[in-house]
């Protein structure tokens, strides 16, 4: 019995190490993560306040739009930077032309502008205070954590199966049959987003029972969101999988793409305090599109017209996806 087991053993380490795209991707992607953390918070210009500014800003006081630690955004719509200050997004909204400023009244931060402002040249200015309190963590995580949740479903669900069915020779008996590539393909992406916005509209609901949480924006946007995500997502693990053969290398190129989506796409943290370069990065990811979507409707109240961007992008990715995984994709 212990000569078969280790006759098996020692095959399957002989297979792992023979397999060489296998084993340099097991070396590389650990040290490739690590790198990566560590550039991405390599910016120490972290700032502490946001002050939203609505006209021109160089008619700031000078000492306080010098200050440190204080990130300065200019905004076109007042009444839309008023909802970011009730909403704690913004510390601090100020209309220079005004000789106006608005502060939330159960904000820290926002207290501490109004000394700096008074402090600083800013005496002539009014305050009108808003209130409103901050989301709750759990509502904000939300989008994400479904985003998550639909991005390995969708990802594992159809490109490493795929693989498997390659490595079976399943799709080799496909490959008798009338059914075109780009047949099968289509046939994948739908069965799977049945399923995957299924489920994911069964978790929100499961989950709201027990937490209530905050819905600002339309039920149906949402949906749509989740919609353009998922297919996106869908034909990203089509790619993947149009002509890998070995179930071990999907599994490494699928967490290839996994691994930088979980931590780069703002689903556990805000990605201002990346590094520009990998903010820039980012937006090449479609998980970030997708959570920012869904995150601007459940706690910003957006409508389609507001995301029409993300959902541009995420309905860019999937067609080009698609696309390219018909050409790729192979039976055997």
């Amino acid at each position: 019995m212990w000569r078969r087991l280790y006759a098996l053993f020692r095959a399957r380490n002989l297979e792992f190490v023979r397999d060489s795209s296998t084993l340099m991707w097991n070396l590389i992607f650990p040290i490739l993560l690590v790198s990566a953390f560590a550039f991405a918070f390599s910016d120490e210009a972290q700032e502490r306040f946001k002050v939203g500014v609505v006209g021109d800003a160089a008619a700031l006081p000078t000492a306080f739009a010098q200050a440190r630690y204080t990130h300065f955004i200019s905004l076109q719509d007042q009444a839309a930077g008023v909802v970011k200050v009730e909403r704690h997004q913004l510390d601090m909204l100020i209309a220079p032309g005004q000789q106006r400023f608005w502060v939330n009244d159960s904000s820290p931060n926002g207290y501490l502008l109004v000394q700096m402002l008074r402090a600083n040249g800013g005496e002539a200015y009014a305050q009108a205070q808003v209130s409103g309190d901050a989301p709750r963590y759990v509502d904000w995580v939300l989008p994400g954590v479904l985003g998550m949740n639909i991005m390995f479903s969708s990802l594992f669900g159809v490109g490493y199966v795929i693989v498997r069915y390659r490595k079976n020779g399943v799709l080799k008996r496909f490959s008798a049959t009338p059914v075109r590539p780009w047949e099968f393909l289509t046939a994948q992406v739908a069965s799977r987003l049945w399923v995957q916005l299924g489920v994911s509209s069964l978790v929100y609901v499961g989950t709201d029972i027990f937490v209530d949480f905050h819905m600002y924006g339309s039920y149906l946007d949402l949906f749509i969101v989740f919609l353009f995500g998922c297919a996106s997502l869908i034909s990203l693990g089509l790619l993947v999988a149009a002509r890998t053969a070995s179930e071990e290398l999907a599994g490494g190129l699928l967490n290839f793409f996994t691994w930088p989506m979980l931590f780069l796409s703002g689903v556990w943290f805000s990605l201002e305090g990346l590094h520009p370069w990998v903010q820039a990065v980012a937006q090449a990811l479609p998980l970030t599109h997708l959570v920012a979507a869904a995150r601007a409707i459940m706690l910003d109240g957006a409508g389609l017209g507001d995301i029409a961007v993300h959902l541009f992008v995420l309905g860019g990715m999937t067609l080009v996806a698609l696309l390219l995984a018909a050409r790729l994709f192979r039976w055997e």
